[in-house]
């Protein structure tokens, strides 16, 4: 079954007004996103990523175009009405240093305590569901100060569940994250679209990331512009390969991955079998010697516990390549 449309763009022109004459941005585009997916926005810097962001989270105008979020116009909704709809996340480190994390999660509930926040029983209740949701109860008292960065993105993930909002927009949530947090929280944004019936937009530079998790992807280029489609039909289509391809960069279409081109300057022939097998080839390729099964005077043989070359026994891949490079 075909998930319920959350967002609507029509014709959508982005960028900033000035005396005279406007600077466009991006656009015009049209497109959707659907409850319940994770969908990431990609593209170079300086594609405009963060400015679309902008306008669609009410931020700043559209130059030209319409946006509509569950059926209704942006420019309809009254700022708190839009407060419970939209819950944003950005790169910003706000000051939240005399604040736990508690209090900081807490902040997602101000669309619905009033003018003097103060937080009632269910209000509580939300925010320790927040926080469990994203796995962070247990630093409900930590000052946030205290936090590293993946658990201080956790707690702006939280906030924004506690808004209970059906759209949540992020700006580069894996910025400055180590790779296994990047990962833990592209899966929990995942997890959340999926458990939740969220609709969550994300911008990203993790490409490989973002093509082994999101269920839709728009890809944003200056001279290009916006096309959108799942990962597979961009991939297939051939617009992975025309956005980000470069000199020294190709995209393998049957694996769904990029690969930096290398361009080896000598070869040798290697022998063996699996993984072993695989990481010298990675190896000498990386070091500009590619392999070639009909060259017989430098010749590599992979074993189950060691390696020769030319019939000198090494013990590690490392050895192997400075033994190939002294032969070539």
């Amino acid at each position: 079954m075909k998930p319920d449309v959350a967002v609507v763009v029509s014709q959508l022109v982005t960028g900033y007004r000035g005396q005279g004459r406007d600077t466009v941005v991006s656009g015009p585009f049209s497109a959707e996103l659907h409850s319940g997916e994770l969908t990431c926005l990609l593209g170079p810097n300086g594609a405009g990523k963060s400015t679309l962001l902008r306008t669609l989270s009410a931020f700043q105008p559209p130059l030209r175009g319409d946006i509509s979020i569950e059926g209704r116009s942006l420019d309809d909704y009254s700022e708190t009405e839009l407060a419970k709809v939209i819950g944003v996340v950005l790169t910003d480190k706000i000051g939240a240093n005399n604040m736990t994390v508690a209090q900081l999660v807490g902040l997602g509930r101000s669309p619905y305590t009033g003018f003097w926040g103060t937080l009632g029983d269910n209000d509580r209740e939300v925010v320790d569901e927040a926080m469990t949701l994203v796995g962070i109860a247990e630093l409900r008292d930590r000052a946030v100060q205290s936090l590293s960065d993946g658990e201080r993105q956790k707690a702006m993930i939280a906030k924004a569940l506690a808004q209970q909002t059906p759209v949540i927009f992020l700006d580069e949530p894996t910025a400055f994250l180590d790779y296994p947090s990047k990962v833990e929280i592209m899966r929990l944004l995942h997890s959340l679209s999926r458990s939740g019936g969220k609709t969550i937009f994300l911008s990203t530079h993790d490409l490989e990331l973002a093509l082994q998790i999101a269920d839709c992807i728009w890809l944003m280029d200056k001279k290009l512009g916006i096309v959108t489609g799942s990962p597979e039909d961009l991939s297939l289509n051939g617009s992975m390969s025309r956005y980000f391809e470069r000199d020294g960069i190709s995209f393998d279409m049957d694996a769904g991955v990029f690969h930096i081109d290398y361009r080896p300057d000598a070869s040798v022939k290697v022998t063996g079998r699996g993984a072993r097998y695989n990481m010298v080839r990675k190896a000498l390729l990386r070091n500009g010697i590619g392999c070639d099964e009909s060259r017989d005077d430098v010749v590599v043989e992979v074993g189950d516990d060691d390696y020769s070359v030319n019939g000198c026994k090494v013990t590690t891949i490392a050895e192997v390549v400075n033994e190939v490079m002294r032969l070539c």
